[in-house]
Parts: C-alpha cells; sequence; structure tokens
C-alpha cells in the first residue's frame, strides 16, 4: 500500500502499546511511533481538521503538552489562532486557574486571562481523552472567558474509562476509540 493512502483504520497499526506505564497495570498508547509516520500524522491531522472545517474556529486551544502538537497544526490548517492551556506557573502573563481533581490529588490549569473574547468560536484539542477530568477543566476554563465551544476533539478517546461522560454538553469527536 502507498504510505501516503492511508485509511484511518490503518492509524490504530501506528500506535504502540506500552505495559506497565506510568505504572503497573496501565497499558499507555504511545502516539509517538504514530507521530514520525509523516502519512499517519497527516492522516490524522486531516481527519481532525476536516472534521471542523465548517466551524468557523477562532481559536485551537491545545492541552499541554501533547495537545500542543495537534493544536498548533490545526490552528493553522483551519485558519485559526492557538490558544495554550498551561501548568500553574507556565504562562507569562495574567492567569484564570482551574483546580481539578486528579487520579491522587488536584492539580491546576491557567489560560492567559485575555486570552478569547467573549463569543470567539473555540476548538479544545488533545491527544487522548481517558477520564475526561483535563478536559473538563479545560472547557471550564474557556467557559468562565464566556467563549463558546465549537468542538472538543482527541485522536484517541478510550471509551472504557467513560471520560466522554464528564462532556455530555459538549460536541466531542475521536479520531480512534479503544
Amino acid at each position: 500500500m502507498d504510505k501516503l493512502t492511508l485509511k484511518k483504520s490503518d492509524l490504530k497499526n501506528r500506535i504502540r502499546d506500552i505495559h506497565d506505564f506510568p505504572k503497573q497495570g496501565i497499558i499507555f498508547k504511545d502516539i509517538t511511533t504514530l507521530l514520525k509516520d509523516k502519512a499517519a500524522l497527516k492522516k490524522s491531522v486531516d481527519l481532525l481538521a476536516n472534521k471542523f472545517k465548517k466551524e468557523d474556529i477562532e481559536f485551537v486551544v491545545g492541552v499541554e503538552a501533547r495537545g500542543f502538537i495537534f493544536g498548533a497544526v490545526l490552528a493553522y490548517k483551519l485558519g485559526a489562532g492557538f490558544i495554550p492551556i498551561r501548568k500553574k506557573g507556565k504562562l507569562p502573563a495574567k492567569t484564570q486557574s482551574v483546580t481539578y481533581e486528579l487520579e491522587y490529588g488536584t492539580d491546576v490549569l491557567e489560560i492567559h486571562e485575555d486570552a478569547l473574547h467573549e463569543g470567539s468560536r473555540v476548538l479544545i484539542v488533545d491527544d487522548l481523552l481517558a477520564t475526561g477530568g483535563t478536559i473538563k477543566a479545560v472547557a471550564d476554563l474557556v467557559k468562565a472567558q464566556k467563549a463558546i465551544i465549537a468542538g472538543v476533539a482527541f485522536l484517541v478517546e478510550l471509551k472504557f474509562l467513560k471520560g466522554i461522560q464528564k462532556l455530555k454538553d459538549l460536541p466531542v469527536y475521536s479520531v480512534l476509540k479503544y
């Protein structure tokens, strides 16, 4: 098969499983093997961009860190600006923050206070949807700036973790589902 004519179904073959990472019992979906394959990366980005090309996206919000990979490229393809969501203390200007629950404790995410304006049409992007806590927090930050969430996009969704249940009120699209 010509490597530049990949099908969506071929993308799963470009993601490797790493057993017991980051801890015992976890099977980590390593997307670095997809990212280094130029045809798979192109296909992934094209699928994400095509899903949202008619949504008049003004800003793509990417979640630290792997959400930056897809977020910046999607912003370019959609003719939109890119807004990074960072961990506490990483953004240089005045920020808004949200604290959210992790499996063992809490974490804080931040957005620049002036990143979005009321009514901005936003696409939130991350590499993977697991339990949904991080993306729910990001959505809360975007909503606090009175922006409109036109969509939430992921390369991978781990359906068995039911993270989509935390995002019931949002239009979610995942390229690959496990």
